[in-house]
């Protein structure tokens, strides 16, 4: 077979229900525009009130404060406060702000994320100690964006985190919570402004955001970036470009129509990581685990590479009706590929006969690497479909809120496999050699094939029961059909598996609101993740009745007590909770254990505390703040005995403490300043507990002078003290964080 990926559309010998599915998505969409269609009957279609300067501002805030005041990640948009679960949102300031172009440095600014160096170069995220799936709980404009690519933040207006058990929401996943990215919409009105940024290691940005006003109430936006960059500070080489556009009509009328897409290519290179430095004798190396390099450092080969495409196209219709209820639907469509090529980097005589040679008394420039073969060739295609019709009314003497939906999804990916190249060793003194392997030569296979169907009605009520109460319950119902088939190099199918889940989660809170300034809550909500979060079913198969065996879906549940409170001018807010987050019947492979075993670790948990404050202290000052400190976290059950997850300790990517914090002061009408940190502490990788890597924190500074309202310059300096520190963590290897950097960007308004 040639080394050209196949077309995406759908896996040989793969079931797939997409004659199901499109029907049933075209169903939603009618169902929706019938709405309209006996709104209007015999009568003008009806008009909303017309858009106001102050609704224009509103649209606007994100932009211009830190601070949020409400959401649309659970399910239409609801003012923060009436949420009983904790909520961060990084609004588009912030982003702008420290210079934040990827959704991972959007995460870095939220506390209680960490991240997994996982297999293949994947990023897995995890949120309170737990993964997101993968990217499985990643979501856009509240849909699945399950794809593996690196995510830029060109075309975000905002991105919401909601941390705990979320299922009744999302649907599948969503253990320790879920991530929302929320495009950039058009506008009835014209704005438009291009950034240009220049930095160090040849980095060079450019974004447009032009909004075009196109009628009374219509609009279109188009967002377009290019970045390039010899290194992007942590040894991985820039080189993307996307566009995006939305086309909006009927704003804030009876009908509102809008048509969206967005494309994103990256050419990317990639640092795979760095190897500990472990003493296989049996000690671990603790703080002295990372190995003296400069960060900027890649041992990979010039030839490495993380190529990856996105393109989807959106089409939403929401209906007002004159009683505040709404009706949003919303179809997209997404085709995705992802090519990566690099390889693990390993001591050469890494084995437990030789235990000193990653010893820091052993270690010279001349000791020597490895390269590994770990290569991901994978496409994914996924339609999505969704309507949520939100309502006020009251009913039995109590005024109800109530939220209601159906979601359906086709996904199916397919894995290729590459043959093996020869890799040339390097050593620890020669970083960055220019050594590359010819890998346009290399053959590519299918080796798996995946596809599912997915189902999901849910329902939920906020009731106020009384003055200063309200009680809300929700309940979710889940379907998915999956099938999963293994190939041979011959292109021969060698195994099918098969598995059809159905799932309820559940949700429920009491909120206590003595005044406009503050809200309590106290909530508890279920998740479930089926083997198939991650678009494959495990080997470890009963044949007999080709089902996966052993891979029932596991459970969580979230509980947490928190606050959400209000300056008297509403301009400044502190969230407060206390949380426990538990997992049970839990899946762990160990990918890099002799066994190649399945792990039921059986149940684990965290317990902690967060805080998140927002906005501003005085009409020149103005601050963002996100810290966890969880001190309880615990592997309760499992029956792992070596390289894994052992019972009684503490799980892996889990820091007692970690944060951030941004402030920003006018010095003069011209001038403002700003300065921030990051930190996380100590922590272990998810299945090696032999290795601890050090605490950080890093120190960020902001300069900005604005010569007039349409032109400003902007100066950033990120690791400022250029603190080495491992980021990104694995079994053997770790991503270290981005060296000291500077940057420059002219902004110009017209």
């Amino acid at each position: 077979m040639s080394n050209t990926t196949p077309s995406l559309l759908h896996p040989p010998h793969a079931p797939t229900h997409a004659g199901v599915l499109l029907p049933l998505g075209a169903l939603l969409l009618a169902g929706s525009l019938g709405a309209a269609a006996q709104d209007g009957a015999g009568d003008a279609v009806k008009s909303l009130k017309p858009i106001t300067i102050s609704e224009r501002l509103d649209d606007e805030s994100g932009k211009d404060t830190l601070r949020a005041s409400a959401t649309s990640i659970g399910k239409g948009k609801q003012e923060l406060r009436d949420i009983p679960q904790s909520i961060t949102v990084v609004t588009e300031k912030l982003v702008d702000d420290r210079n934040l172009d990827t959704l991972k440095d959007v995460l870095h600014n939220t506390a209680g994320v960490s991240f997994q160096a996982a297999e293949g170069g994947e990023e897995d995220i995890r949120l309170r100690g737990f993964s997101l799936a993968q990217t499985g709980d990643i979501f856009l404009d509240g849909m699945r964006d399950p794809a593996f690519y690196d995510r830029d933040t060109f075309n975000n207006d905002r991105v919401e985190v909601l941390r705990g058990s979320a299922s009744m929401l999302f649907g599948r996943g969503s253990t320790g919570g879920a991530v929302n990215q929320v495009s950039k919409q058009a506008r009835a009105f014209d704005d438009n402004e291009v950034s240009t940024t220049l930095g160090a290691y040849n980095y060079r940005r450019l974004t447009g955001d032009f909004n075009i006003r196109t009628g009374e109430d219509a609009g279109l936006r188009i967002n377009a970036m290019a970045t390039k960059a010899d290194n992007n500070g942590a040894g991985a080489r820039y080189d993307k470009r996307g566009i995006a556009a939305n086309y909006r009509f009927g704003i804030g009328t009876t009908d509102e129509f809008s048509l969206g897409w967005m494309t994103l290519d990256n050419q990317n290179g990639i640092n795979y990581g760095i190897p500990f430095i472990r003493n296989y004798a049996g000690a671990p190396a603790a703080e002295s685990s990372l190995l003296p390099v400069s960060a900027s450092n890649n041992y990979g080969l010039a030839s490495d590479r993380n190529h990856g495409t996105a393109h989807h196209l959106t089409a939403s219709h929401t209906h007002r009706f004159d009683d505040d209820s709404e009706l949003k639907t919303q179809i997209r469509k997404g085709i995705y590929t992802r090519d990566l090529r690099s390889g693990a980097i390993r001591f050469a005589n890494n084995t437990s006969a030789a235990p000193s040679t990653t010893n820091l008394s052993n270690l010279s420039n001349a000791t020597v690497l490895t390269r590994g073969q770990q290569a991901k060739v994978q496409d994914l295609n996924a339609v999505y479909a969704q309507s949520d019709f939100s309502t006020k009314f009251t009913a039995w003497g109590f005024k109800h809120e109530m939220i209601a939906g159906v979601d359906l999804a086709q996904e199916g990916k397919r894995v290729y496999s590459l043959s093996a190249v020869t890799k040339p060793t390097t050593t620890v003194g020669t970083p960055d050699n220019g050594a590359s392997v010819n890998e346009d030569g290399r053959t590519v296979t299918l080796a798996n094939a995946f596809s599912a169907d997915n189902l999901g009605l849910y329902a939920q009520d906020l009731v106020q029961v009384a003055p200063h109460w309200k009680v809300l319950g929700g309940l979710r119902f889940d379907r998915m059909r999956g099938n999963f088939a293994t190939y041979n190099t011959a292109g021969q199918q060698t195994g099918a598996y098969e598995q059809s889940i159905s799932d309820w989660s559940q949700r429920v809170g009491v909120l206590y609101q003595p005044t406009a300034l503050a809200s309590f809550h106290v909530s508890w909500g279920t998740s479930f993740n089926t083997s198939a979060d991650t678009y494959s079913f495990v080997g470890n198969t009963d044949a007999a009745r080709n089902q996966a065996a052993n891979t029932p879906p596991e459970q969580s549940r979230n509980v947490e007590l928190g606050a959400k409170l209000d300056s008297a001018d509403k301009r400044f807010s502190t969230r407060l909770a206390i949380f426990q987050s538990t997992k049970f019947n839990e899946r762990n492979t160990d990918p890099d254990s002799a066994a190649k075993q399945m792990l039921l670790s059986g149940q684990r948990h965290t317990t902690g505390v967060e805080v998140d404050f927002s906005g501003m202290l005085t009409p020149q000052w103005e601050i963002y703040g996100s810290y966890m400190w969880m001190p309880d976290a615990n592997i309760d059950v499992s029956n792992a005995t070596a390289n894994g997850a052992r019972e009684g300790e503490r799980p892996g990517l889990t820091p007692v403490h970690s944060g951030t914090v941004w402030t920003t002061y006018q010095l003069t009408p011209a001038l403002r300043l700003g300065s921030g940190l990051n930190l996380r502490s100590e922590q272990t990788p998810a299945t090696n507990p032999g290795v601890v890597v050090p605490g950080f924190a890093t120190l960020d500074l902001m300069a900005e002078y604005k010569f007039s309202e349409r032109a400003l310059l902007k100066a950033n300096l990120t690791n400022a003290l250029d603190r080495y520190y491992a980021d990104a963590l694995y079994t053997g290897h770790y991503v270290p964080g981005a060296a000291r950097n500077v940057q420059a960007t002219l902004t110009v308004k017209f």
